[in-house]
C-alpha cells in the first residue's frame, strides 16, 4: 500500500507518470473505503464512521516528505497518509471500523478507538524501544478537537533536544535532531485554545514543527465565518512569519488542497525548512471538501446550499487530480476507469477479509457454548426457556462476544436452585470466556513490561554521623542534582524553573550547571508544558514537567486525561509516554495557591500514578523511583515543607519511596487516622493532643493514592482499633470518599468496625486568603481533635464525657 513516489531526484517522465498513477491509485483507494465504510455503519456492521474523503491528495504530498524518524500527531482525517507510509492497509482500515480486538489485524488500537484514529508500534513486546529512526513514526490519535497539538510541541521539541545536548544515547531516537513532528488539524479546530497556544510555543521554542491545517470551510455545520476571523487562518497568523535575520516566527504557506503539482513543491520546501533550519511551518491547506459530511452522524445536504455542493463536486480532490492527469497526457479517462474498477474490487474484497477475521473467533465460541446450552436446557426444570435463548443465539448471524454472554448468563439465572453437572460445565464456561475475553478490553491501563514503577525495589534513604538537618528544598535539589547527573536524557521545565530555580528554589543553581534545555524556563501556559513533556517522553527523553502550583493543573487536566493517562491502554500498550508531572498543593494561600482538588484528579487519570509525600525526602524517592520505570506520575509537593528541616540523606539519587504502600507514622490502638500530604502534620498533632485525654490513634500516611495500599496495611489497623476516620484538605466527596471506598469495600474493613467510619475534609468552598481563611476552610488540629473526641464519646461516654 505504501506509496512509491519520490520526488529527490530528475527522473523520466516515464517513472514521474508510474508514480503519479501510483499515488492516485492510493488516493482512490483510500476513497473507496470511507464511501464503503460509511455503508458499512449504515448497514450496522460498524457503529460509527468518520473518515478521510476530500483529504487525499495532500496527504500523499505529506507522506512524500516523510521520513523515517519523523512523528505525526493528528486526527481523524490521515487515513489517506496512513496508507501512503505503509502503516495502513485496506483491511485493517475495516478491521478498525469493525472494533476488532486482534492487534494484528488491527494495530491502531486494538478495537478501543473509533475508526479514523491512528497509530504506529513504537514497542517491542516486552515494551522496550523499538528503533524509531528506522520506522514512520504517529502517535496514537485522540478524539477531543485539537488534543493532540500540545504532544505535537513534545514530539518536535526532542528534536532540538537531541540536536543540542550531548551525552543522550540517542540510537533509537534520533539522528542528530533531524526529525519533523508533522500536525493536522481542521480549520475549525484552530478556534480552540490548545491550538493557539501550541502555535505560540512552537513559535518561541523554535522546534521543527509542520502544522497541516485541512480546510474545508466547516466544522461539522458551523461555516468558517463563525469559527475563524477573517474566515482565514494563514490570514489571522501572518503575524507570526518570520522576519528572517531579525525576528523568529514561521514559515507560513498557503496552498489549494487540490492542486497536485503545488502540494509536491509545498511540502518539499516545508521539509527542507523545518528539518534543516528547525524553524516551525504552517501549511494551509484550502479549497478541500467533504464529499460525505463529518461523519455518519448526519448528512452535509442539510447545512450546505445546493450550490456549495456542486463547487465541492467540481473541485473534490480526487476529480481534480484526475483532470490534471488527464490533461498532461499522465492517464487516459479509459485507463483511469479501469484502474477504478480494479480498486473497487480490492476494497470490497479487504472488507470482506476484515469481516471474515472479525467474526471468526465468535463464530467459533458460538459453536462451543451451543452444546453446553444444550446439556443445561436438558438437565433444567426451564428447558424449554434455555432451549429458546439457544435459538435465539444459533440464529443471529452476527452475534457479538456480548451476545454468548448474555445467552449463557440468563440460562444460569433459569437454573437457579439447581444441582447438576450440566451447571457447572455452564459456570465455567461463562467464567472462563469472560478472563478471556474482558483483558481484549481493559487490559494495559498500566505498563506491562519489567519496567513497571511497582517492580522498581525500595531503597530507605541513609544517613552518616554527620547528617545536617537542612531546609526540605535543599533535600531535593541535592536529588534533583544527581537525577541529571546520572541520567542525560533527563530535563525539567516549566513556569520559573530555570534562571531562578522553581518559586521553592527545590532547583536552585541546576540551570547554571546543566544548561537552558535541560533546566528550562517555559511560559505560562501549562497545557503544552504538559505536551512538551508527552511528546518528548514518547521519543525516549525522561521530561519531567514541572506545573507551578496542585490550582493550575486543571489547565492541563483535558491533556493528562484525554492524552497521557489513556496512551498505554488505548495503544494495547504500543507506546508509551513515562513522564514525571511535579507540582506543589496543599495548604498555603487563598482560592487558587492552596486547593486540593484531589477528588476530581483521582477520577480523571486513571492511567497516571498519584503520588503525594508529606515530605522533600519521600518526594525525591518518589522521583528516583519514577525514573527507573517506565510509567507516567503525578508527584504533589507539600507547598508548606520546603523550609521545613529534614536531615540530608548520603545516598542522593538512589534511594527511592515505594508505590502504593502507606506507612504507619504513629501506633495506636483506639483509632485509625490517614489522611496524606501537609494535613499529616496536623493529624500528628491532633494525635499527641488525643493522648492527653487517654486516646491512642494510630496514624497513618497513604503517600499514594494511585495506586492505593497494595498490602491492604490500612484494614490491618483497623482491624486492631475498630473505627476509622480519614482526613483530607479536598471538598466532602473528593479524595476522602475515594479511600473510604478502597478500604471498605476492597479491603473489607467494615467487618472490624464498631464505629460507622467517617471523614473530615474541607469546606465546600475554596479556601480562604490568609490564616484565618485557611483555619475556617481546611480540617484543624481542634477540627481533628473534636471529632475523634465525639467518635470515642459514642464508644465511651463515662470516660469520654460531651464536649458541648
Amino acid at each position: 500500500m505504501q506509496s512509491e513516489t519520490s520526488s529527490k531526484s530528475e527522473i523520466s517522465f516515464e517513472d514521474f507518470r508510474a508514480q503519479v498513477v501510483s499515488d492516485y491509485k492510493l488516493a482512490v483507494t483510500s476513497r473507496e473505503c470511507s464511501l464503503l465504510g460509511r455503508r458499512e455503519v449504515l448497514t450496522g456492521k460498524a457503529k460509527f464512521g468518520i473518515f478521510g474523503d476530500g483529504k487525499e491528495v495532500p496527504q500523499l504530498a505529506w507522506a512524500k516528505v516523510f521520513q523515517n524518524g519523523d512523528f505525526r500527531s493528528g486526527y481523524y482525517r490521515d487515513q489517506t497518509f496512513m496508507m501512503a507510509i505503509g502503516a495502513l492497509n485496506i483491511q485493517q482500515f475495516f478491521a478498525s471500523l469493525y472494533a476488532t480486538t486482534n492487534i494484528e489485524h488491527e494495530p491502531n488500537s486494538a478495537g478501543r478507538q473509533m475508526g479514523g484514529h491512528f497509530a504506529t508500534h513504537s514497542l517491542e513486546e516486552d515494551g522496550t524501544w523499538k528503533n524509531l529512526t528506522q520506522q514512520k513514526n504517529s502517535s496514537a490519535d485522540i478524539s477531543p478537537t485539537a488534543g493532540q497539538m500540545p504532544r505535537l510541541l513534545g514530539l518536535a521539541q526532542a528534536s532540538k533536544i537531541y540536536r543540542n545536548v550531548t551525552g543522550i544515547d540517542a540510537d533509537k531516537f534520533s539522528r542528530n535532531g533531524n526529525e519533523i513532528a508533522w500536525g493536522t488539524i481542521g480549520n475549525a479546530s484552530t478556534s480552540e485554545g490548545l491550538f493557539w497556544e501550541t502555535i505560540n510555543a512552537a513559535g518561541v521554542l523554535q522546534v521543527p514543527m509542520v502544522m497541516n491545517v485541512w480546510d474545508d470551510e466547516y466544522g461539522i455545520s458551523v461555516h468558517a465565518r463563525h469559527q475563524t476571523t477573517k474566515q482565514n487562518i494563514s490570514e489571522v497568523l501572518k503575524g507570526f512569519q518570520r522576519d528572517k535575520g531579525e525576528n523568529n516566527g514561521y514559515e507560513i504557506f498557503a496552498v489549494n488542497g487540490w492542486d497536485y503539482p503545488a502540494l509536491i513543491e509545498t511540502y518539499e520546501n516545508a521539509s527542507r525548512i523545518a528539518r534543516e533550519e528547525h524553524t516551525p511551518v504552517l501549511i494551509h491547506v484550502q479549497q478541500l471538501t467533504q464529499p460525505q459530511g463529518h461523519s455518519t452522524s448526519g448528512s452535509h445536504e442539510r447545512y450546505k446550499s445546493e450550490a456549495r455542493l456542486q463547487w465541492e463536486r467540481e473541485h473534490d480532490c480526487n476529480v481534480k487530480m484526475r483532470e490534471w492527469m488527464i490533461a498532461t497526457n499522465i492517464a487516459t479517462d479509459q485507463e483511469l476507469q479501469e484502474i477504478e474498477k480494479d480498486i473497487k474490487k480490492q476494497v470490497r474484497d479487504g472488507k470482506k477479509a476484515a469481516w471474515e477475521a472479525h467474526m471468526a473467533p465468535v463464530k467459533n465460541k458460538v459453536k462451543d457454548v451451543l452444546p453446553v446450552l444444550q446439556r443445561a436446557a436438558e438437565s433444567s426444570q426451564n428447558k424449554s426457556f434455555i432451549l429458546q435463548l439457544k435459538k435465539e443465539l444459533q440464529e443471529n448471524r452476527e452475534a457479538l462476544k456480548k451476545d454468548i454472554l448474555v445467552a449463557s448468563r440468563k440460562a444460569l439465572r433459569y437454573m437457579r436452585g439447581e444441582s447438576s453437572p450440566a451447571k457447572q460445565e455452564l459456570i465455567q464456561f461463562i467464567d472462563k470466556y469472560t478472563e478471556e475475553v474482558r483483558p481484549q478490553y481493559s487490559s494495559h491501563l498500566h505498563s506491562t513490561s519489567k519496567y513497571n514503577a511497582l517492580n522498581v525495589q525500595p531503597v530507605a534513604a541513609s544517613y552518616g554521623e554527620d547528617s545536617k538537618e537542612v531546609d526540605g528544598r535543599l533535600v531535593l535539589r541535592e536529588n534533583f542534582d544527581s537525577i541529571f547527573n546520572k541520567y542525560p536524557e533527563a530535563l525539567i521545565f516549566g513556569e520559573d524553573t530555570g534562571e531562578i530555580g522553581d518559586v521553592n528554589q527545590g532547583l536552585e543553581g541546576l540551570q547554571e550547571k546543566y544548561g537552558k534545555l535541560r533546566v528550562a524556563d517555559t511560559g505560562i501556559r501549562e497545557a503544552t508544558i504538559l505536551g512538551q513533556g508527552i511528546g518528548m517522553a514518547m521519543r525516549g527523553l525522561r521530561p519531567i514537567a514541572e506545573i507551578q502550583y496542585l490550582d493550575y493543573l486543571l489547565y492541563a487536566l483535558q491533556i493528562m486525561s484525554d492524552d497521557l493517562a489513556t496512551l498505554q491502554y488505548r495503544t494495547r500498550g504500543k507506546q508509551k509516554a513515562p513522564l514525571i508531572i511535579r507540582t506543589r498543593g496543599h495548604r498555603l494561600e487563598g482560592i487558587w495557591h492552596s486547593g486540593s482538588p484531589m477528588g476530581g484528579i483521582l477520577n480523571l487519570i486513571r492511567g497516571i500514578h498519584v503520588l503525594v509525600p508529606r515530605n522533600m525526602t519521600k518526594a525525591a524517592g518518589f522521583y528516583n523511583t519514577l525514573l527507573e520505570s517506565d510509567e507516567p506520575a503525578l508527584i504533589v509537593e507539600s507547598l508548606n515543607g520546603y523550609r521545613l528541616k529534614e536531615k540530608m540523606p548520603v545516598n542522593l539519587g538512589e534511594f527511592k519511596t515505594p508505590l502504593g504502600v502507606v506507612e504507619t507514622m504513629r501506633e495506636g490502638t483506639d483509632i485509625t487516622l490517614v489522611s496524606y500530604g501537609s494535613t499529616l502534620r496536623l493529624v500528628e498533632q491532633a494525635a499527641k493532643e488525643l493522648q492527653e485525654v487517654g486516646i491512642d490513634a494510630e496514624v497513618i500516611d497513604v503517600q499514594s493514592l494511585l495506586p492505593f495500599d497494595l498490602n491492604q496495611d490500612i484494614v490491618k489497623s483497623v482491624a486492631k482499633t475498630n473505627r476509622l476516620l480519614v482526613i483530607d484538605e479536598d471538598v466532602p466527596g473528593g479524595a476522602s470518599a475515594f479511600i473510604v471506598q478502597k478500604v471498605m469495600e476492597e479491603q473489607n474493613a467494615w467487618r472490624h468496625l464498631d464505629s460507622k467510619p467517617q471523614t473530615l475534609t474541607a469546606k465546600d468552598h475554596r479556601p480562604a486568603y490568609g490564616t484565618d481563611g485557611d483555619y475556617f476552610s481546611k480540617p484543624s488540629v481542634e477540627d481533628i481533635f473534636e471529632k475523634v473526641y465525639e467518635i470515642m464519646n459514642e464508644v465511651d461516654p463515662a470516660q469520654f464525657p460531651q464536649l458541648k
